[in-house]
């Protein structure tokens, strides 16, 4: 195909997606206050007529003039990209796709079909433990002070830890990955456990700001099971890669075991050897060449 048959092929995908993405951001301005007010429930707003007075309650506000519409446009905008990703993937996929081999294509498949379900579940578990998350960092508020918030500043920790416990989510699915492809070797990521269950650990301790351990065993926990799940997987697939091809574990630069075995010769069968010039295979007249004083040569 011409470069300029895949700049248009581009442009039409593109601009299906910006639809795409456009249809579903309008959509989200017609119901942005539904769309705040689902993302605000964790926070744990002040009756009417009651003043937030130290870690009990908050007050949900915007702090500027242009702060409703940024918000709103900005929640909007955040709802039009998630909520059209399969339209706007599948536009990327399709134009990428006719470039790959077939083996990429079933990786791809499989990498996207697990993807999605793994993100999902990290969103889900965030939007879980965010009301504890608000609730703890809010109980820290001195007497006297008022827990005036900014709905901005809501939306963005909401929208962070749900990003971040979705794409922590998919740590084992990039561990299987690189095991399928050759990189990574499941026995190599079974000597790491101990590492790497300290570091999801601590990882979950930072990311999630309560001082109880429920948020971070709510993080932690799920990852480490679905580490050690990709450990066997890993496995498993080096089991069956190495009974296909026993030299598939090797380096480029390790040289593979070799049977130096001699091997039994068989009996030697007779040969007879033909004469090295021309003469001595015939005469000159067509006739077979005779032996003189025992001696091939006719000189």
């Amino acid at each position: 195909m011409p470069l300029v048959e895949h700049l248009r092929e581009l442009r039409n995908r593109l601009a299906k997606g910006l639809l795409a993405i456009t249809a579903v951001t309008i959509v989200a301005l017609v119901y942005s206050e539904e769309l705040m007010q689902f993302l605000t429930r964790s926070v744990p707003t002040c009756a009417p007529g009651v003043n937030s007075n130290g870690g009990n309650c908050a007050i949900v506000s915007f702090n500027t003039l242009m702060a409703p519409f940024s918000t709103t446009i900005q929640l909007s905008l955040t709802a039009g990209l998630v909520v059209a990703s399969p339209v706007w993937l599948y536009q990327l996929w399709a134009f990428v796709a006719p470039g790959l081999h077939k083996n990429e294509k079933k990786y791809t498949y499989a990498f996207v079909g697990a993807a999605v379900p793994l993100f999902a579940a990290g969103a889900y578990l965030a939007y879980l433990i965010l009301p504890v998350s608000v609730k703890v960092l809010i109980s820290l508020t001195p007497e006297g002070s008022a827990n005036i918030l900014s709905l901005g500043d809501v939306l963005d920790f909401t929208l962070r830890m749900v990003l971040v416990f979705g794409l922590a989510f998919e740590l084992p699915l990039v561990l299987v990955m690189l095991n399928l492809t050759g990189v990574l070797s499941g026995r190599r990521m079974a000597r790491w456990w101990r590492g790497v269950i300290m570091g999801v650990f601590v990882f979950g301790a930072v990311i999630t700001p309560t001082t109880d351990p429920v948020g971070m065993l709510a993080l932690a926990g799920p990852i480490s099971i679905l580490y050690f799940g990709a450990v066997g997987f890993s496995l498993l697939n080096d089991r069956r890669r190495k009974r296909a091809n026993p030299d598939a574990e090797l380096d480029d630069d390790e040289a593979s075991s070799l049977d130096l075995t001699p091997e039994a010769v068989g009996a030697v069968e007779p040969v007879s050897a033909a004469g090295a010039l021309p003469e001595q295979a015939t005469g000159e007249h067509g006739a077979s060449a005779q032996r003189l004083n025992g001696y091939d040569d006719i000189t």
